[in-house]
């Protein structure tokens, strides 16, 4: 693994933009704005490295499933903050019924700088973005920069064939809405769902647009609608299921949450099983379950622990975009017990690279590793002011 430098592409933003990515440059405190899309560097990795990283991708999901067979079959849905035993019936029965509901993509936030074995810093499996960047601009990217070079990147084609396997399992006699919500002023959720929406119609589904917040309730029929009043039987959402259960149409989606077919229900995808997946709980109880695993950190939901006086510790919301609500702890430090529920990680510092922070995002289409996207960060968190950088293997 190695950062190199190169001269952007002359007219690189309208490119990118043309490619997808309709957000280039990102807006900071002082009103500058700056390149998120930034291709004035690239990194480098080896055919074996990537290979080995693959299989790491892949053992980590299955372990995450395992976690999830384990959590709901000791019921420690607490452990995640799942209190309300409707969502948790809610979330069983869908994890019980896994094979029915469809699953389409994840994305593994690693910890790497090819020295040592790569450590799981989150997974984010319910509303994962930086998507359309890593399959689309950075492919054409390397395309037109190093023609006849490689990169870890299959996933469109997998997407593609994702959406094809999955048809099956959608309703019949509806289109597949692809919602998102409104309030998303930067545009990235909906630049994500365009794109996955595209690789749906190349995957032969019907498909039509919605936001979240123009999503009506038919009190006469007792199902979700659209603006034109029809039956909304299938759903693909950038929303996440913390927000779907707990906002004022919570009771409408739990009483008519297609677990497996009925007539009234909405499929909604990512299903609610991913709620086992995308809380930081999760780092914990994968501890808990692997101890001592090379690609894990050590993790706990009591407190820092032994982290406090050894390695340092980073404290993380159970749930959270973006870095939102992380806080660093440096080993001596006084222990904090934050108040909200935490998962405390132990402090791994994000590699520097000529004084840029990396954080591998490596990305899974059903169970399978489907690519890499790279963000650089100025300080040790991953925050919405992270940079998207390309890569190659050569």
């Amino acid at each position: 693994m190695e950062r190199r430098t190169i001269e952007p592409r002359p007219g690189w933003q309208q490119t990118v933009e043309e490619q997808g990515l309709i957000y280039p440059l990102t807006r900071y405190p002082d009103n500058s704005l700056r390149p998120y899309w930034d291709e004035s560097a690239y990194y480098v990795f080896s055919l074996a490295e990537v290979e080995a990283l693959e299989d790491v991708v892949e053992e980590l999901h299955r372990m995450c499933l395992a976690a999830a067979e384990h959590i709901v079959t000791t019921d420690r849905f607490t452990d995640l903050g799942i209190t309300d035993p409707r969502i948790a019936r809610a979330v069983a029965e869908a994890w019980q019924r896994r094979a029915e509901l469809p699953s389409v993509y994840g994305r593994f936030d690693l910890r790497y700088d090819d020295t040592g074995p790569a450590k799981l810093l989150e997974y984010n499996a319910d509303t994962p973005t930086s998507l359309v960047e890593a399959a689309s601009p950075q492919w054409f990217w390397m395309e037109e920069r190093f023609p006849g070079a490689d990169q870890w990147n299959s996933l469109h084609e997998r997407l593609v064939a994702a959406w094809k396997k999955q048809s099956a399992l959608l309703p019949p006699g509806s289109p597949l809405y692809f919602a998102h919500s409104s309030a998303d002023e930067l545009g990235e959720d909906l630049m994500t769902v365009a794109y996955l929406k595209e690789t749906a119609e190349q995957a032969g589904l019907d498909t039509d647009w919605i936001s979240m917040e123009e999503i009506g309730w038919d009190r006469l029929s007792g199902r979700f609608v659209d603006n034109h009043l029809r039956f909304i039987r299938s759903c693909f959402k950038l929303y996440p299921w913390e927000w779907l259960t707990t906002d004022r149409f919570a009771d409408h989606v739990l009483d008519t949450l297609d677990n497996g077919g009925g007539t009234g229900t909405t499929l909604w995808i990512e299903p609610a099983w991913k709620m086992l997946l995308s809380n930081k709980a999760l780092l914990a109880i994968l501890w808990e379950l692997y101890p001592g695993h090379p690609n894990l950190l050590p993790a706990y939901l009591d407190g820092p622990r032994e982290l406090a006086t050894t390695s340092g510790y980073v404290a993380k919301p159970l749930l959270g975009r973006e870095g939102a609500g992380v806080t660093v702890h440096q080993p001596g430090a006084d222990p904090v017990v934050r108040e909200e529920p935490c998962c405390y990680q132990e402090l791994a510092p994000l590699p520097d690279f000529d004084g840029n922070r990396v954080v591998l995002g490596t990305w899974v289409v059903e169970d399978e590793s489907a690519g890499l996207g790279i963000r650089e960060s100025s300080g040790l968190i991953t925050d919405e002011y992270a940079r998207f950088l390309p890569h190659v293997i050569l």
